[in-house]
């Protein structure tokens, strides 16, 4: 069973995920050769004052 996790900022809308978990779906059975059901996909979210990059925290870098 393949388990895939995702980690993103937070923010993203519930049809981009799905899109996302479709697709991601899709792809892992084409290549792996599994079946859908037995893909797992893991999103874990995290505000932006929990990622940097550069040394620059997300909520921090200028838009």
């Amino acid at each position: 069973m393949p388990v895939i996790k995702v980690n993103m900022l937070q923010g993203r809308s519930i049809e981009t995920k799905r899109k996302y978990a479709s697709e991601m779906t899709r792809i892992t059975c084409e290549c792996l050769d599994v079946n859908p059901e037995s893909v797992r996909i893991i999103f874990s979210e995290m505000p932006p004052e929990n990622l940097a990059a550069a040394g620059t925290l997300f909520a921090d870098a200028k838009k």
